[in-house]
């Protein structure tokens, strides 16, 4: 099987995408692994954390070979302004669209086999004028994907999500039967397709309390919900619910047999997974012509370039990356 070529975008220049980069050459990957990212910023961020890596330059034209520990492949891109570690700059906003444009732009002609990001500040790009509601859906318009689905993976737990971010009043109103429907097809498909699993077995949420206690707590559920999981059925997909939120993370109901679990909303979902396993979950974005991982935190500003940050989490999306770039190329 060729060696994969996976791209790693190095995030907010201030917070500690960096310094999870540079924490990448403390081991051997079996892909070539490329950062991009500014020179400078590379440079100076190593020598703060006192990591001996030695920075080689990425060549295109040359054949993907497995990056070895104490080596940064760049894929070098200019920064406007110097930064200045948990100091934010708005003045650096285009670097960091830059850099997402020349990674999912390489993913979509086949340069790289995946994209791996770092965090970026979603406040500061909006500041900045662009349209930046997170990753998920940006990636989406730039590769014209129809519905982009988040969905966070632990050692031992799948959450995928039918709206992301989203004030939580504007919630009810996205869950249409069209959007649900849509969700769940591609949860269903990228399983099988990425993940390989043959028969995705799939718990779906209620949205209200205790799924709605029969229409007394809320009527989507018998409006919205159960009509399009009864639908799915009879297409053969395996979908379970509407499960109660708060008996759904459960050991038992989990092990009764449950590849993934599709929440409503972000916050009912996403702190089971992360309260699991936080700084070794991976985001992955499903939905996508392209493989794309992620991590499961912030920028940490207050973090940068002190040495304390946990960086797992962009080594576990990494992993990830290299493990669904060889599902997607039709790899053993």
């Amino acid at each position: 099987m060729p060696v994969p070529r996976i791209v790693v975008t190095s995030g907010e220049p201030a917070g500690i995408g960096p310094d999870a980069c540079v924490a990448l050459a403390e081991r051997d990957w079996e892909a070539e692994v490329i950062i991009a990212c500014d020179p400078a910023l590379l440079e100076r961020t190593a020598a703060a954390l006192g990591a001996a890596a030695r920075i080689e330059h990425y060549r295109p034209a040359a054949a993907p070979a497995p990056s070895r520990a104490r080596t940064l492949t760049l894929l070098p891109l200019a920064l406007a302004h110097p930064v200045r570690a948990g100091t934010l700059d708005v003045r650096n906003a285009p670097y960091v669209i830059e850099m997402l444009d020349r990674a999912c732009d390489g993913c979509s002609s086949g340069e790289f086999a995946a994209m791996v990001t770092a965090p970026v500040q979603k406040s500061t790009l909006m500041e900045a004028g662009f349209a930046f509601m997170g990753h998920t859906e940006y990636l989406a318009a730039r590769t014209r994907a129809a519905l982009p689905v988040m969905m966070l993976q632990s050692a031992t737990l799948r959450v995928a999500l039918v709206t992301t971010h989203l004030a939580l009043a504007e919630v009810p109103r996205a869950i249409t039967a069209q959007r649900l429907r849509a969700t769940l097809r591609i949860v269903h498909a990228d399983l099988r397709r990425r993940f390989r699993v043959p028969a995705p077995r799939i718990a779906v949420l209620g949205l209200n309390p205790h799924a709605g206690e029969s229409g007394h707590l809320g009527r989507e559920e018998i409006e919205v919900i159960e009509p399009v999981l009864a639908q799915l059925r009879g297409e053969g997909l395996d979908v379970r619910g509407p499960v109660p939120a708060d008996t759904a993370f459960t050991p038992q109901f989990l092990a009764s047999g449950v590849d993934v679990v599709v929440a409503m909303y972000h916050d009912q979902g996403l702190p089971a997974v992360k309260l699991q396993g936080f700084g070794h979950t991976v985001n992955v974005t499903l939905g996508l012509p392209i493989v794309r991982t992620s991590v499961d935190h912030g920028t940490a500003l207050s973090l940068a370039r002190t040495g304390k940050a946990d960086t797992g989490s962009l080594q576990a999306a990494v992993s990830l990356a290299i493990e669904l770039s060889g599902a997607s190329h039709g790899g053993p």
